[in-house]
């Protein structure tokens, strides 16, 4: 007699409760930092041997029942030297994938020994037919430490996020990892995908779900469950990385044609209070840290404002098509602050950017730990903040161009193109607005607006004096009666 469902001899079905019971396990046993030592043919790759294994497409998992889905691997070696174990999941049953050398094309590369079978594999990504109804495009990727970044349509991989930030921009800085992925075989014909994942490492274990859902701009459900194995120990939640090289705003590095090289150009956040604010990036001489207070944050994220390729005249990178990644909480996650880690590079290869919601509490030792959010990768987030937006941020000397009155020391002048909610409408009589310059430090010489008709907007000029020695956190926004016409930009500055 054939069994029910419901028979107690069916196992029962893999899910997120089985990642949260294994991160539970994992936080009460001592942590190896040591990866599994790899055979000596992997571990000498070099970046060319180890770029040109690649997958074979015609060996994708998750196709055979008519899933939109395919699951390509990353073969090991060059810098991804600790393995992951990848499974996938089908009718509720999780399977790992063995290693296989015929799933890849070894190109030049050639490995004189047969791999193991449990060798394991650096990572995997997701392909579905993102931009073209026949063309199954790279959507999503998890590669090294707790590394992840996806796509919307038309847009090109720059911005990363992570699983976890612990200690970011100090010298104690830890990246946990991935040890274990299950991902599971989409229905037929589904528009969606689900991913678990276990995460460890000397601060914490962690139990991960993600539900993507590929569009023309694709939303990323996480859904996290925490185990700290130290007690007062620094996360960074929903963690954010990229890379600011040079900009409009900061042109310290010279020498480069490309007039522009950033994967993004300013931090976005939607206070607890409703305010807007937004933070320039900037590539500094010294590394920098800088904290937004704020209770119950409402959203935050890295943005690619600026879409003009004339402004980095890049034909392979394509910068202008880099994603924005936009963080929304699931839930209140009560007092804490925005952390932006902006670090000095001397080149565009290197992420100096990283941006994190800090909890004023860290998580207790021995209990656990869950928050969620969703993450939306899009190439126009305007809609987000109902008001004017900044669109431009200069800043120069701080007197008029042929002036004979002589730069108090110390003085900067910083131009804020604001553009976009009803700037429009007020640019046509600008003694209606109002320029609201604040500091931490220093003076506000002067200020005064122009309209700027070629981004149908207004441009607001603050000239700024500190004394030698001082820094100071600049705020502008403009306004009409009590009316606030545009966020909030905010600049730390200190005179070189």
């Amino acid at each position: 007699m054939a069994q029910s469902p419901q028979s107690p001899d069916t196992p029962p079905k893999f899910n997120f409760e089985d990642v949260v019971r294994r991160a539970r396990d994992l936080a009460t046993a001592p942590f190896d930092p040591t990866p599994p030592e790899l055979p000596e043919a992997l571990s000498k790759l070099d970046f060319d041997a180890w770029r040109d294994i690649r997958f074979r497409p015609d060996k994708a998992f998750l196709g055979a029942n008519g899933s939109l889905f395919r699951l390509q691997l990353f073969h090991l070696g060059h810098l991804f030297k600790r393995p992951v174990i990848v499974n996938t999941i089908r009718d509720g049953i999780p399977t790992p994938i063995p290693y296989a050398a015929n799933i890849f094309d070894y190109g030049r590369t050639k490995l004189e020994k047969p791999l193991p079978v449990n060798v394991g594999f650096a990572g995997f990504r997701l392909h579905y037919p993102l931009n073209d109804p026949k063309v199954f495009d790279e959507v999503i990727a998890f590669l090294g430490a707790s590394y992840f970044r996806f796509l919307g349509r038309n847009q090109r991989f720059g911005i990363s996020a992570r699983g976890l930030a612990v200690g970011a921009g100090t010298e104690a800085e830890e990246f946990p990892f991935f040890r274990e992925f299950w991902i599971e075989t989409p229905e037929p014909n589904a528009m969606h995908a689900t991913v678990y994942a276990l995460l460890d490492g000397q601060a914490a274990t962690g139990a991960y779900r993600f539900d993507l859902q590929p569009g023309n701009e694709s939303l990323l459900d996480v859904s996290v469950t925490l185990f700290p194995r130290q007690s007062g120990t620094k996360f960074g939640l929903a963690p954010l990385t990229s890379m600011f090289f040079i900009g409009e705003n900061d042109r310290r590095v010279t020498g480069d044609f490309r007039p522009e090289l950033h994967d993004s150009d300013g931090l976005l956040i939607h206070s607890g209070t409703g305010e807007w604010i937004w933070r320039p990036l900037h590539n500094p001489a010294q590394p920098q840290i800088s904290a937004f207070l704020d209770h119950d944050i409402r959203g935050f994220g890295l943005l690619q404002r600026d879409r003009d390729f004339d402004h980095y005249q890049d034909l392979d990178l394509a910068y202008e098509a880099r994603p924005s990644y936009w963080v929304e909480p699931k839930e209140n996650w009560g007092d804490g602050h925005i952390e932006l880690v902006e670090l000095p590079t001397q080149d565009e290869t290197n992420d100096n950017i990283v941006v994190s919601w800090v909890p004023k509490d860290p998580p207790e030792l021995g209990k656990a730990f869950t928050f969620s959010y969703r993450i939306i990768s899009s190439l126009n987030l305007a809609r987000l903040s109902p008001n004017g937006r900044t669109v431009n941020t200069y800043q120069t000397t701080g007197q008029a161009l042929g002036s004979p009155e002589p730069v108090t020391p110390g003085t900067r002048r910083f131009l804020i193109d604001f553009a976009g909610g009803d700037l429009a409408y007020y640019a046509q009589d600008p003694s209606l607005i109002e320029v609201v310059p604040t500091t931490s430090q220093g003076k506000i010489v002067r200020s005064f607006l122009v309209p700027n008709s070629h981004t149908h907007g207004l441009r607001a000029a603050i000239d700024l004096q500190l004394d030698p020695g001082q820094s100071t956190d600049l705020r502008v926004f403009l306004r009409t009666g009590t009316r606030a016409l545009t966020e909030t930009w905010t600049f730390p500055w200190r005179p070189e």
